[in-house]
């Protein structure tokens, strides 16, 4: 509110025109990315609109152009550290160019309550992302109707689909054989696995990285630990593996398995990274001021979430080429919970 006690009146396109001493059109035009505007005009129209503080109206935008500015993201879970950050980059890579964007949860894989939920979603227009890493999010993306703009961010894929599957994915395979083979190289014998569930498949892609590392070292390959994908299936898990003198090294499925498998370890008298050696996988914000801090594999989740949207952006502008799927490279990071055997130490 202004001194007066009135609210006041928001920016308007024209308000900006006025500013920037030009016609409400030229405004339209940069505002929508339009080529045919000279960079001098483009950067005082600008100005003006960060002077002004003015924000372009959704609604309007679709009643201009006929186009419903709206993404609907279907997701079975907002909580996850790798969810969350999909939809935090959806959302601000969407909030950039003014589109509005839904959440449909996918609360059960039951084929009536999938199909349920999209339909809700494309009942509201515009372009839908499915994030698709359990099997709510796969049947939810086989379930999509055919002409509807759609994005799938997908487990890292066996084989590069062809044009036709407008998926985006991290490259998990890659991560996991990155973070075995720095188990091993620190001397352990093999490397043990607790293992998240996998959409799509019997073996996952990070199941299938692990399995690749140890076959090239000739390390022995032991059963992987079957696991949900929080703190309490990793703690299970290394209650067991615990158990055995011979488990020196654990590669968990992601960040919060290794939570509970640090706390396991720690209940049952065995130090890390002294006697066993923990590592991770997402590099969610807690790893590094853990006790001991964890070594983990850094994916981007938050520019795979930007990455599907833009894909999705351009079938919907049809202003732009669908990109290519774009895989975001792993980062290793090591931390204090990877250490050499306990012979070795």
């Amino acid at each position: 509110m202004n001194v007066t006690g009135h609210t006041r009146r928001p920016a308007s396109i024209r308000d900006v025109a006025t500013a920037a001493g030009v016609s409400y059109q030229t405004v339209s035009r940069v505002i929508n990315g339009h080529p045919s505007v000279r960079p001098s005009t483009r950067e005082r129209v600008q100005a003006a609109i960060e002077e002004l503080g003015f924000r372009r109206n959704a609604t309007a935008l679709a009643l201009a152009s006929g186009r419903t500015r709206t993404v609907t993201v279907l997701t079975a879970n907002t909580t996850h550290y790798g969810y969350a950050s999909i939809l935090q980059g959806i959302e601000e890579s969407a909030r950039a160019a003014a589109y509005a964007v839904g959440i449909g949860v996918l609360e059960s894989a039951e084929d009536a309550a999938v199909a349920a939920e999209v339909q809700r979603a494309t009942d509201t227009g515009g372009g839908i992302v499915v994030i698709a890493y359990d099997p709510a999010g796969v049947r939810a993306l086989g379930t999509v109707p055919a002409g509807v703009p759609v994005v799938g961010v997908v487990e890292t894929p066996a084989s590069p689909p062809g044009g036709e599957s407008p998926w985006v994915w991290t490259d998990d395979r890659e991560a996991a054989y990155q973070a075995t083979r720095h188990l091993l190289a620190l001397g352990h014998a093999t490397v043990h696995y607790v293992a998240i569930p996998s959409s799509t498949r019997r073996t996952s892609a990070r199941t299938s990285g692990w399995r690749q590392a140890l076959k090239e070292a000739g390390a022995p390959e032991p059963r992987p630990a079957q696991s949900g994908w929080g703190p309490a299936g990793g703690h299970a898990a290394a209650l067991k593996l615990a158990r055995d003198p011979s488990v020196t090294a654990i590669l968990c499925g992601n960040d919060d398995l290794a939570l509970g498998v640090l706390r396991a370890l720690h209940e049952t008298g065995r130090s890390v990274p002294g006697e066993v050696s923990v590592a991770g996988f997402d590099d969610a914000p807690h790893s590094a001021f853990l006790t001991p801090s964890l070594t983990t594999v850094r994916l981007d989740f938050t520019g795979l979430g930007r990455a599907a949207f833009a894909l999705l952006h351009g079938a919907l502008e049809e202003s732009a080429p669908v990109a290519p799927h774009p895989v975001s490279e792993p980062e290793l990071v090591v931390r204090e919970s990877s250490g050499p055997p306990p012979a070795r130490a």
